[in-house]
């Protein structure tokens, strides 16, 4: 079968808001007197602002005893937080290779889905100049359950009205090859070997992505 849709993830992905929101997140677990380190955060990558919140209660060194009101008021103002530091965002923000990418994709008549754990995709996507480029975009708005749940994906395929096996996922988390996988797709991974073994292809920078390496890696794996 012909691939016929690339699904891109977009933190780490298009662009890289990681740093943003390790900071909204930390300052969230500072008033929740929980230490949001770096260790923690990487944790957090590629799932919902919910589930990213439950991790870092766990992580607490005592319990604390939240509402389901209270977990969306603090969700709501890491939310608030991160929007402030991405309006910081421009097209030079975008990593290297992915505007290049994106546009051999499109030559090729292909279709483009965006696929993200965040909220604010469609923003950041416009802050980058991006937002045209895509077909369509899935958010954790659209969705019952985040990634690893392979939902995100399956949206995205049944929006376009082509099967999973037709359809290419890019990620840079492990969440995020997890639910690729789980859909049925062709993963590619950006990222270390060690937390990304899942990945079907696998390359270390978005530089080193291309589509005649990305589309030489689905036949091998077809065959």
């Amino acid at each position: 079968m012909q691939p016929k849709a690339f699904i891109f993830d977009l933190d780490g992905v298009i662009t890289d808001t990681a740093e943003f929101h390790y900071l909204a997140w930390k300052q969230i677990g500072a008033e929740l007197g929980i230490e949001v380190d770096r260790e923690l955060n990487e944790r957090l990558k590629g799932v919902s602002r919910m589930e990213s919140l439950e991790r870092i209660l766990a992580a607490a060194s005592r319990p604390l005893s939240l509402s389901e009101g209270e977990k969306e008021r603090w969700a709501a103002q890491k939310n608030a937080v991160y929007g402030q530091l991405i309006e910081t965002i421009r097209p030079s923000d975008v990593l290297p290779g992915i505007e290049g990418l994106l546009k051999d994709i499109r030559e090729a008549n292909l279709l483009l889905a965006l696929g993200s754990a965040s909220r604010n995709a469609k923003f950041v996507l416009e802050r980058l100049g991006l937002l045209s480029a895509f077909d369509y975009i899935v958010d954790a708005g659209q969705i019952r359950y985040g990634k690893p749940h392979p939902e995100t994906f399956v949206n995205a395929a049944e929006h376009f009205g082509v099967p999973c096996e037709a359809c290419i996922g890019v990620e840079d988390s492990e969440a995020g090859i997890e639910a690729i996988n789980g859909a049925g797709m062709f993963s590619v991974g950006i990222g270390s070997p060690d937390s990304l073994r899942q990945a079907k292809y696998l390359v270390s920078d978005t530089s080193r992505l291309t589509l005649d390496g990305i589309m030489e890696a689905y036949r091998k794996n077809a065959v």
